[in-house]
């Protein structure tokens, strides 16, 4: 084949992958599947409900050519989804595979108060190389999720967060808006440059700490806890000097994130949501990061059905929600405007790559039986020479 006849028709098969067709295809669709957490199964164990759950540094792609260093649960961004039945009784077996402490925190559920995750309140943290074992009862019904309480400011968002779902047989929502399948979203925020500055100082502090520890030389100043206020109060008065005085980090500044993600991927990456013509949708929306998202629909409105996993007795109709740090909402979206649409957040600045616009909290509601002939080019498009409409904008 001569070089350009092999332009030409390379060119064109690139043309032909970027038709919005292209995002009805049985296999685009499959592999959308694969851009949602996947659930874990759990092992039966005398009627309890068992998960394996561990804690490892892994490089996370939020988009192509673009990786970080994370905290990852079981090596997955978010970490595996835990689906259960309401009242079922749980087991977590968490493992700390790094050198750094953690806990896990069940945001939303009715743990007993040992189970809480919070360190130096309910439990002493799990320490590099340790295990610990939570055990609760599946309450309440709803969307929930789990994180680490341990250095949360850095842990979250470097990614050590997953959904964690109670399912009820005599389900509310499945009543009023039935629907045949659902998806989950969890969004977060990410200052990349903290991770990386902030992960490496606390790697460095925890291998001093483990010499201290191995060697029989802990010191309560040092690792700064105390058994008491008092006791705290009286070491500053002799000249202890607190770690928020002579601050650790560098630069000293608060996060300011520069990607933001849903399910671990910013766009153009981000998952896709599909519906047919006549169908109910459920969406769960997590937000395990630090900043508000106000996410709009375009050609729909939705039903808000559930706040902090709670049914709604009154659903509420809106096409823009706002979505604050530690909620979860659940919306139905109904089909009824065929169409490809989309479903981002209001609040431009997070829609943005590293301050690119677009990225990060963009993504697509897709009606997966929509016939083809309706993604043909309009007359713009024809005129800049395009076979079809592009999928991907990368800088607009």
């Amino acid at each position: 084949m001569k070089r350009r006849d092999f332009v030409r028709v390379t060119t064109s098969a690139a043309a032909a992958s970027l038709l919005p067709a292209s995002l009805i295809s049985k296999t685009v669709i499959e592999k959308n599947k694969k851009k949602f957490p996947p659930v874990l199964k759990p092992t039966i164990k005398n009627g309890v409900k068992e998960f394996e759950l561990f804690i490892d540094i892994y490089q996370q792609e939020i988009v192509p050519a673009f990786k970080i260093h994370t905290l990852a649960f079981n090596n997955q961004v978010p970490g595996p989804e835990l689906r259960v039945k309401q009242g079922d009784k749980v087991r977590v077996k968490f493992k700390n595979k790094t050198e750094i402490n953690h806990t896990i925190h069940w945001h939303g559920i009715h743990v007993p108060w040992r189970m809480d995750g919070v360190p130096y309140v309910t439990q002493m943290p799990v320490m590099p190389g340790q295990e610990f074992t939570y055990e609760f009862t599946a309450e309440p019904y709803g969307t929930h999720f789990y994180h680490c309480h341990w250095g949360t400011l850095l842990h979250m968002q470097s990614g050590m967060y997953g959904s964690l779902i109670i399912e009820n047989d005599d389900d509310p929502i499945q009543k009023q808006y039935p629907y045949e399948r659902e998806y989950t979203l969890v969004y977060s925020a990410h200052d990349t440059n903290f991770i990386r500055n902030e992960l490496n100082t606390m790697l460095e502090r925890m291998k001093e700490r483990m010499y201290l520890i191995k060697n029989g030389r802990f010191d309560k100043e040092r690792f700064a806890v105390f058994d008491t206020k008092d006791e705290f109060v009286k070491s500053v008065e002799n000249g202890y000097q607190p770690p928020y005085v002579v601050n650790r980090r560098s630069p000293a500044d608060l996060p300011i994130p520069n990607w933001f993600t849903v399910n671990g991927k910013s766009y153009p990456m981000t998952p896709n949501i599909y519906i047919k013509e006549g169908e109910n949708i459920r969406v769960r929306l997590i937000n395990a990061g630090t900043e508000e998202h106000y996410l709009h629909l375009h050609g729909h409105d939705f039903w808000l059905v559930c706040n902090d996993g709670l049914p709604l007795p009154q659903p509420t109709q809106m096409n823009t929600l706002r979505l604050s740090p530690g909620k979860t909402l659940d919306i139905i979206i109904e089909g009824t405007n065929r169409g490809i649409w989309t479903f981002h957040d209001h609040d431009t600045r997070r829609v943005t790559n590293n301050g690119l616009y677009p990225g990060g909290n963009l993504l697509a509601l897709v009606y997966e039986d929509m016939p083809a002939e309706e993604a043909e080019l309009n007359m713009m498009a024809k005129k800049m020479g395009l076979n079809s409409l592009p999928i991907v904008a990368l800088d607009e």
